[in-house]
């Protein structure tokens, strides 16, 4: 027997459909792109599995697919915060089909407060990232404090070469600051690619689901001289590090001692160097500021 919130959720109008009778499009400002396809935005849903062991936070739900998709596959606590109420009728019947389920919170995502959003609990965040927000947005959540944060799993929607940049290893052509970051903190995956013309509309790249689950007890470090650190290395990815790092404002003598404190001669390259390297170095970059 199939459950009442997920009949009532199958009774609704298709996505497309409701869309269309609304008059609503995608806002290119706002960096929407619409995924009607139910079989791809459920298998981003399964992807998230278990989805009913605690609060599933999503972030631009527009006109609700993946959040359909959400509560077909089992998600009983949905908080979707959506920057554009032109799409309140539609997440208002979804809200109504959910049976309490969904709770729609409309706001600029940068300005939540996404640890008090979580309950308290352990919430995970399932999300068709806006495409000029998503970034920002996952640097932010690794920044989180204290850690382990408040969520316990981020599955993502980016663009392909973004995806490519967060799970990007040592080495990879694109490491760089945002996979420091983000494998400092988290272990990635990239899970599977999204093709451009299962959007509406399409943009002009093909897009990727990852996911970053945390670790419990990542290297000590002080997250924003790890930022600070790694913005530099990488702002001139190909000098040598002893000349990119004086981006940190140390002077000669400070910045050879931070060189020479974490083992390197200054000839490196930044894409060179492993996280935790580059861990060494914001410790002795705090130590040495603070």
């Amino acid at each position: 027997m199939t459950p009442p919130t997920i009949a009532r959720i199958e009774a609704l109008p298709p996505v497309r459909a409701s869309l269309d009778a609304l008059g609503v499009g995608a806002r290119k400002a706002l960096g929407q792109n619409f995924l009607f396809d139910l079989n791809l935005t459920r298998r981003i849903a399964r992807a998230a599995a278990p989805l009913d062991a605690g609060p599933v936070i999503e972030v631009g739900p527009g006109p609700g697919g993946l959040t359909r998709a959400l509560l077909l596959e089992g998600a009983t606590d949905v908080r979707a915060i959506e920057r554009d109420e032109r799409f309140a009728p539609l997440l208002r019947d979804v809200t109504d089909a959910s049976g309490g389920a969904l709770w729609v919170i409309f706001e600029d995502a940068q300005a939540v407060d996404f640890a008090a959003l979580s309950g308290g609990g352990t919430a995970q965040i399932v999300a068709n990232l806006p495409y000029n927000v998503g970034t920002p947005l996952l640097v932010s959540w690794l920044m989180s404090e204290p850690w382990p944060p408040w969520f316990h799993r981020l599955t993502l929607m980016f663009q392909k070469e973004v995806a490519q940049r967060i799970t990007a290893q040592v080495g990879d052509a694109h490491y760089g600051r945002l996979a420091v970051l983000a494998n400092w903190r988290c272990t990635t995956t990239r899970l599977f690619d999204v093709p451009p013309t299962a959007f509406v509309p399409p943009p002009k790249v093909t897009s990727s689901v990852v996911q970053l689950t945390p670790r419990q007890d990542p290297l000590a470090c002080d997250a924003r001289a790890l930022e600070r650190v790694t913005a530099a290395a990488f702002g001139q990815r190909r000098k040598m590090v002893r000349q990119s790092l004086k981006g940190l404002g140390m002077g000669p003598e400070g910045l050879a001692g931070l060189l020479a404190g974490a083992g390197l001669e200054g000839t490196e390259r930044a894409e060179t160097l492993p996280v935790e390297t580059f861990v060494t170095l914001a410790r002795l970059f705090r130590a040495a500021t603070s």
